[in-house]
């Protein structure tokens, strides 16, 4: 629960700091403007207000993560949801109107989750889970989405490193295998998820440690 509040909180600070021109800068998620993933970033907001708010009837079928929807090819950006959020974003014109969103939104969320008992059940994707370990889940979307904002603003603030070994256990739990420990926390998360190739020494590092890369979670 204090690595959800962390991780959220961080983001959105990153967010508010931001000047103007950033939000027209790529993100490292790719074919999105930060914009777009400020964006989504209020859509994950609401998904948590609503997930919070949906109690499970039946026992948990996932834990924090088997949540997670693992494929082995990046999105090309066809799926509806993805290609409505640059249309969403461009629709807000200036981006102290979407920065206003999110900090409404994900305010809400963010005391939502505090509030909420971690032992309950909730429902969400034909999933049903704790509440705490769907926060869990969120700690690492959090913090890809943290990276991904960052990757073309160095003067951005990154996520907390504490906050990185907590994203980094989970991707390994996901993956199967842990990573090799000569791998910083940064480039597990990053070579894990598609989003930075690993150098020659890196891959023969992965290959023998035996984790499944690159993860392409949804």
């Amino acid at each position: 629960m204090d690595s959800f509040s962390r991780s959220w909180a961080d983001l959105r600070a990153a967010v508010a700091g931001l000047a103007e021109d950033d939000f027209a800068r790529p993100s490292g998620c790719a074919g999105w403007l930060v914009r777009d993933l400020v964006c989504h970033l209020v859509i994950d907001a609401q998904d948590v207000l609503i997930t919070l708010v949906t109690p499970a009837g039946a026992e948990p079928t996932v834990d924090a993560a088997g949540y997670w929807d693992v494929g082995d090819t990046p999105p090309a950006g066809d799926d509806p949801l993805d290609a409505l959020i640059p249309r969403l974003a461009a629709a807000y014109g200036e981006p102290r109107l979407l920065t206003f969103h999110l900090d409404d939104v994900g305010s809400a969320a963010g005391r939502a989750a505090g509030l909420a008992d971690p032992a309950a059940r909730v429902a969400t994707q034909g999933k049903a889970l704790t509440v705490a370990d769907y926060l869990s889940a969120y700690v690492l979307e959090w913090s890809l989405h943290h990276l991904d904002l960052v990757a073309h603003l160095p003067a951005a603030p990154g996520p907390d490193p504490e906050i990185l070994a907590v994203a980094r256990a989970a991707l390994e739990e996901i993956a199967g295998a842990p990573f090799p420990a000569a791998c910083p926390d940064l480039d597990a998360l990053l070579i894990g998820t598609g989003r930075l190739a690993p150098t020659q020494a890196q891959a023969a590092a992965l290959a023998a440690a035996g984790p499944r890369i690159p993860l392409i979670l949804g």
